[in-house]
């Protein structure tokens, strides 16, 4: 009987000891926890010091040696944040300034081969957002053959102030940017360490979705990052006008000392010491200077992206870009009025005066369901799709590498039951609570379509995690199909495989074309009505 029990606690010791795998990283040993699926995951891994104290608002410091075995089971602390949006469940230990931590996912079986490698870039408008959030988990992916990463970044105020005393410390003469200058470190420590978990630093693809996404070209033009990348996925959002585009540097140094000025600080000691909680509520304060936007500073970014991408100063790499359907629905436009052809009528032409006609059949809007999908679309245009497109196009242009551009279009289905009369937010966030609205009273129903976000999970294979929603088994139809094409895509550069529909690239000359993903996913060619629109909305914004 002894010897049985003895013979059981062996097996077990041994279970044990394969079920966590210690890598040697250039800062000290690491070991992962084994998830159920037999993938390899290494949670809450310093890649800089914790930018507390006199490192506020400095550029990523090397992180510091440890001795020993660190465990990585557990994810580190989430940025400096407000809770901004419904649709967002961490699973920090909580929220700090010492937030520079990323985890890894790694398949479960040795290759013999170099594996290649996702780093991910949450979205949250450069407010929000961490790399805990299971929609991003890189578990999937790793059961596909890739390491996956997803990554911490400081957040508004924290990560991207800028400020005249700030530029003038800096070695590098600039200011603002942290945010950006923190996945930049991240990816240096891909380049540094990823080997050691049986990666290919030669075959990083970077990805994001929103402000991840528009980190995601802003990273492809910056001098400090764009030699460390083999591809990139941008999923609704790039550093173009409208949504967070790069700003001056002295402009971004006019908000910093607006700032300072109105939290009754003096100098940059007095701002380092103010509470990291203290800090984040007066800069939430109404009228304070937005902090969201990265700065054209001469080091990070050497002038604004859009104009980068235009000249071909970008990483020549392959890219995988696209949007949703229905961004935001109509309401982001019409506000509190009906949709009625005449209040469309009079929206168009508040804002865009002579250009209203021309606004008008380019975006009709004779009967009601006219007017509720054509301002859903403008909406959504002017909100994040206009700028994806023009990174997309204008590097199909100037990089000679294939463009492959999406249109996500799958709605997701109803939420389940427990969540009882919780509603879908304006950009795919969650409402929870209120009463409902007599019907007389109600919007009526907005475009059907994919919301802002809402493919998140269907790309990286992560339905099963979000159990708000009545998944069926059309959704992991077309989950399987879009997470099959970003497996591929990360793999080759090129997301074509068996028994997937064909998606051409977009090429200097071609044609232009989508794969539009849905429950039955095609390739379209894009119309004169839909290029007309983007190329009205590029006069526009890039006079």
């Amino acid at each position: 009987m002894k010897k049985s029990i003895l013979f059981l606690m062996l097996q077990l010791a041994c279970i044990i000891t394969l079920a966590q795998v210690q890598v040697k990283t250039a800062n000290g040993i690491v070991e992962s926890v084994t998830e159920k699926s037999g993938v390899n995951s290494f949670k809450g891994i310093p890649f800089a010091q914790p930018p507390i104290g006199e490192l506020r608002w400095k550029e990523p410091q090397p992180v510091n040696d440890w001795r020993g075995v660190r465990k990585c089971d557990a994810f580190g602390y989430n940025a400096m944040q407000k809770k901004v949006f419904g649709d967002m469940g961490f699973r920090s230990p909580g929220m700090s300034e010492d937030c520079l931590y990323l985890n890894v996912w790694v398949p479960a079986k040795p290759s013999k081969t170099k594996l290649p490698v996702l780093v991910y870039f949450y979205g949250g408008g450069f407010v929000a957002g961490d790399g805990s959030e299971a929609r991003y988990d890189g578990e999937s992916m790793a059961k596909r053959g890739i390491i996956a990463l997803t990554v911490n970044y400081r957040l508004g105020v924290f990560g991207f102030m800028a400020h005249p005393d700030l530029t003038k410390e800096s070695v590098h003469h600039s200011s603002g940017n942290y945010g950006l200058l923190d996945q930049n470190a991240a990816l240096r420590w891909v380049q540094q360490n990823i080997a050691a978990f049986g990666g290919d630093p030669k075959r990083v693809t970077i990805a994001g979705e929103s402000a991840g996404s528009i980190a995601v070209s802003a990273q492809m033009v910056s001098p400090l990052s764009k030699k460390l990348i083999a591809g990139a996925i941008g999923e609704s959002g790039a550093m173009i006008k409208p949504t967070l585009a790069a700003i001056p540097l002295t402009e971004g140094e006019s908000n910093g000392v607006k700032f300072a000025g109105m939290a009754g600080a003096k100098s940059l000691q007095e701002l380092r010491e103010i509470p990291a909680d203290k800090l984040l509520d007066e800069a939430s304060i109404p009228g304070m200077p937005s902090m969201q936007s990265a700065t054209i500073d001469g080091y990070f970014l050497t002038k604004s992206p859009a104009a980068s991408f235009v000249l071909g100063e970008q990483a020549k790499v392959p890219l995988l870009a696209g949007w949703n359907s229905a961004e935001i629905p109509y309401q982001a436009l019409m506000g509190g009025d009906a949709p009625t052809p005449e209040n469309y009528a009079k929206k168009v032409k508040a804002l865009y005066n002579d250009k209203a006609n021309e606004v008008l059949k380019l975006y009709p809007g004779g009967t009601q369901q006219e007017v509720i999908k054509s301002a859903t679309e403008l909406a959504s245009d002017r909100f994040i799709v206009y700028s994806t497109w023009k990174w997309a196009d204008a590097h199909a242009l100037t990089s000679d590498k294939p463009v492959y551009r999406y249109l996500f279009s799958k709605p997701r289905p109803p939420m389940t039951a427990k969540m009882g009369n919780a509603k879908a937010g304006l950009a795919g966030g969650i409402i929870k609570g209120g009463a409902e609205m007599p019907d007389a009273n109600k919007a009526p129903e907005p475009y059907v379509g994919a919301a802002h976000a809402s493919e998140i999970e269907y790309a990286m294979g992560n339905l099963a995690t979000n159990t708000t929603y009545a998944w069926t088994p059309q959704d992991y139809k077309v989950s399987a199909t879009m997470e099959s094409y970003f497996a591929n895509f990360i793999k080759t550069g090129n997301p074509n495989g068996p028994a997937l529909p064909k998606w051409n690239a977009n090429v200097k000359g071609g044609a232009v074309t989508y794969i539009n993903i849905d429950v039955k996913t095609v390739l379209e060619k894009e119309s004169t009505q839909l290029r007309g629109r983007y190329v009205f909305l590029d006069k526009q914004y890039l006079k």
